[in-house]
């Protein structure tokens, strides 16, 4: 399984390091796990996050 770090997914998202770091203080967007003091994203997790916005469902995971 592969792992990104925030700026990996920032980079794939076209957005700041620190928005990715706010999506993930207020439990929106694609969830991180903790290992040491990194975070990181499952590429797995980006694509069910990627699919939820594609079934019709906003970014904090409502039905639109």
């Amino acid at each position: 399984m592969r792992y990104l770090t925030t700026a990996e997914v920032a980079e794939r998202y076209r957005t700041a390091e620190s928005t990715v770091r706010y999506w993930r203080q207020i439990k929106k967007g694609p969830r991180g796990i903790k290992v040491g003091k990194r975070v990181l994203y499952p590429e797995a997790e980006l694509l069910r996050y990627e699919r939820t916005l594609i079934d019709g469902q906003d970014e904090w995971g409502l039905a639109s």
